[in-house]
């Protein structure tokens, strides 16, 4: 005890200045940029691996959940496509219509399959890490997609990981639709319950009910269009009267979000790009 003592008294000033340090970062990443903040807390190497060896044991001790999950999934989702199969082949009498949709639907699109490590629900502006980064293709503004539905989009990414702002972050803006109505808004989440978000912006005249869904768009790059996002609970009138404002019930349980896929549009996103220009440059032509 006294040798203790008399070390700890010979180094103090070498352990004041690890505290001082220790507090000194706390209070820099704490009072500074939001990029600084992701960054420094999920992003790099160290603290990856570490949100990823945790979130391994989780994952090992959740997969009797999982399993029924996927299970009762898959059920749902080949009883859909049966039903489908049947009521194309009975329009159009031809039974190779539906593989067409499906190619044409996720044409330009590659899924990259990855493992959540990190993920907050119970904070203003939510984060999730993911175990793939730059070296598997994810990059800055990519989708991200579950088995049930839109997660959020990339925000960074380094070598090896990638930060998501999800739909339960007030920074989250995502192009959404009502499904078979036509009508589209935007959605957003203004915190407190984890299974709701807003739907904005949608158009007086709209027509639709509670208990329709709301999927993507497709006006952005970002997510294929038809996505699942929710269904519609409730319906409000906008703050200025000009528009609805729709509660909806979200199809993805972030609380229990365990494997996702980015959704790598590079290909689409060039050709959309060259198509841009090809308009633009007949436009200087015709003013010409």
């Amino acid at each position: 005890m006294r040798n203790l003592l008399e070390f700890l008294g010979k180094h103090n000033h070498w352990f004041l200045f690890v505290l001082f340090e220790i507090i000194g970062l706390v209070w820099l990443f704490r009072g500074h940029t939001y990029q600084g903040s992701v960054w420094f807390s999920s992003a790099n190497v160290v603290a990856g691996k570490l949100y990823e060896w945790d979130s391994k044991v989780t994952a090992y001790f959740s997969l009797g959940d999982i399993n029924e999950q996927l299970t009762a999934r898959n059920v749902y989702l080949e009883s859909q496509v049966k039903v489908l199969s049947d009521r194309l082949e009975q329009t159009s009498a031809d039974s190779t219509l539906l593989a067409q949709v499906k190619a044409q639907s996720l044409e330009g699109y590659r899924l990259i399959p990855a493992k959540v490590i990190s993920n907050t629900i119970s904070e203003k502006d939510n984060l999730i890490t993911i175990d793939k980064g730059e070296a598997d293709g994810v990059k800055k503004d990519m989708g991200v997609v579950s088995g049930h539905g839109v997660v959020g989009i990339v925000y960074l990414a380094s070598a090896h990981y990638a930060v998501i702002i999800p739909v339960l972050n007030r920074q989250s803006n995502i192009s959404c639709t009502i499904k078979d109505r036509g009508y589209f808004g935007y959605l957003h989440w203004d915190g407190g319950y984890t299974d709701m978000a807003y739907v904005d912006d949608v158009p007086r005249h709209a027509r639709f009910r509670k208990g329709d869904y709301v999927v993507t768009s497709g006006y952005s790059e970002v997510f294929p269009a038809g996505i699942m996002v929710g269904q519609v609970k409730y319906v409000f009138n906008s703050a200025d009267g000009l528009s609805f404002r729709l509660k909806v019930k979200l199809a993805t349980d972030f609380g229990k979000l365990r494997d996702v896929c980015v959704v790598d549009n590079t290909e689409l996103s060039e050709r959309m790009q060259l198509l841009n220009a090809a308009k633009d440059s007949i436009l200087l032509k015709q003013k010409d």
